[in-house]
């Protein structure tokens, strides 16, 4: 055996479904690696399962009952002779318990030690973490909240407005805006029998609430060797209800200076932690300018791709190779450089006004090309969207030499990206790359609340 010699997988179970469960299997067969897919039996005729070299059923349509399902998923991975299983995002990816099963049962977890994925998983002991490592971060409770009387003491002392946020889980569930007293105790149960009905845990934390804050992530590479590598920050702002519309790379507030200076910081945290495997670390920026930490992902994001089209960094590859033993200067030969900009659309199965789920059959299908653009999807014609899942179908990515290119690439190719049979989220994008105030970078996380009534108040000057 050579010296420096890695052993890669030979076979990789992907525990999830849809576009990210293609993604997975794409990296794999590109690396030459064999693929196992897990399906519901809702997704018994889904791309992930067709291009997978093997696929297995492991229940019922009910997430609880199939992906979210361990001993299945497990077993599934035991009956294929699987070495390793990929999470994806979302589903079982941030869930400590499933990482340490796979590595009880011998099988390696593409993503962090399960040690760290609850370590920075749970929100209060990231902060602490967080705060420790000098990255800035907004006031805030020291530890989870448990009482209506803690929660009014702790908002005397940060000063309201103030955020309520779930200890355990995201995606915008218990949580909620308290601008004073007299609401507080509402809020509080009312975020805390949210937090316990979506994660299994009531506990909640409270934060200082900015009022218009921009919403910026920087992703991380960190390998089994103590070597960690930021790849810069993405732009999360154009949100609806806390869930992620549009997302971009590099983001125009953050200036080279900022972008090196908090990155090496990042790099020194995640070190000190024991991290390893692809991470996001999200930060809310206020009025003046300032990063304050929020939270962490420890698993790919969504919006990997935007970092992936300015990097030339493959990071689903690099998260295999990184669990497979090899180091970050094997895989990343050369220092990161931003190249040009990148935007991406998440197209969504809802109505794109009332924004309610629109599953169905897709009747006819077609997507965008060209020098640019990339799709992420595993929709097709005559394909089924259940109503079980994330309304998610596709993402659509564009890169130019700047953000302006990138935007007139992507209204170009919004154009051309043909789903009938369902509604979808297509219109309201092309409505918001129209837009004068998003085109020219003025935006922050109300920015949606502030486009529906421009628009509102254009159809009635209309009529």
């Amino acid at each position: 055996m050579k010296a420096g010699w890695v052993y890669m997988f030979g076979k990789v179970l992907i525990a999830n479904r849809g576009e990210i469960a293609l993604r997975v299997i794409s990296a794999c067969r590109e690396m030459g690696i064999r693929t196992v897919a897990v399906y519901s039996e809702a997704d018994r005729n889904s791309l992930h399962v067709r291009f997978a070299d093997e696929a297995i059923c492991i229940g019922p349509a009910r997430s609880a009952e199939s992906y979210l399902n361990v001993p299945a998923v497990i077993s599934a991975a035991e009956i294929a002779d699987v070495d390793a299983i990929h999470p994806g995002y979302g589903l079982l990816s941030e869930n400590a318990n499933f990482a340490e099963v796979c590595r009880a049962s011998n099988i390696k977890f593409i993503g962090p030690p399960p040690e760290v994925t609850r370590l920075m998983g749970e929100k209060c002991t990231a902060r602490q973490t967080m705060k420790k490592a000098k990255v800035p971060i907004l006031p805030g409770s020291d530890d989870v909240i448990s009482t209506e009387s803690e929660a009014l003491e702790c908002a005397r002392s940060i000063g309201y407005p103030v955020m309520l946020k779930a200890a355990a889980g995201g995606g915008g569930r218990g949580m909620r805006i308290c601008r004073s007293a007299d609401e507080l105790p509402t809020l509080f149960q009312q975020a805390s029998g949210e937090a316990a009905g979506a994660f299994g845990n009531g506990d909640l934390y409270m934060e200082k609430f900015i009022e218009r804050p921009r919403h910026i992530e920087f992703q991380v590479l960190a390998d089994e060797h103590g070597n960690v590598i930021s790849l810069g920050e993405r732009e999360c702002s154009i949100q609806r209800r806390h869930q992620k519309l549009i997302e971009e790379a590099p983001s125009l507030m953050v200036s080279p200076k900022l972008r090196a200076e908090l990155g090496q910081t990042i790099q020194r945290c995640m070190k000190d932690v024991g991290y390893w495997n692809a991470g996001t670390i999200e930060f809310l920026m206020d009025e003046d300018g300032k990063l304050y930490f929020i939270e962490m992902n420890t698993r790919i994001q969504v919006e990997h791709c935007v970092t992936e089209m300015v990097t030339g960094i493959d990071l689903v590859k690099a998260q295999i190779r990184i669990a497979a033993g090899e180091r970050l200067s094997d895989i990343v030969t050369s220092p990161v450089a931003i190249t040009g900009h990148a935007i991406e659309c998440r197209i969504n199965a809802e109505h794109p006004e009332k924004f309610t789920p629109s599953a169905g059959t897709i009747t006819a299908f077609n997507l965008p090309g060209g020098n640019g653009v990339r799709v992420d999807t595993a929709q097709y014609a005559e394909g089924v969207v259940p109503p079980y899942y994330d309304s998610l179908i596709a993402k659509l990515i564009c890169q130019g030499k700047d953000r302006e290119e990138a935007m007139n690439k992507m209204q170009r190719a919004l154009s051309q990206f043909v789903i009938q049979g369902i509604h979808t989220s297509i219109p309201l994008h092309q409505k918001i790359f129209a837009d004068p105030e998003f085109r020219a970078g003025k935006f922050d996380t109300k920015f949606m609340e502030r486009f529906f009534d421009r628009q509102a108040q254009d159809s009635e000057a209309k009529s």
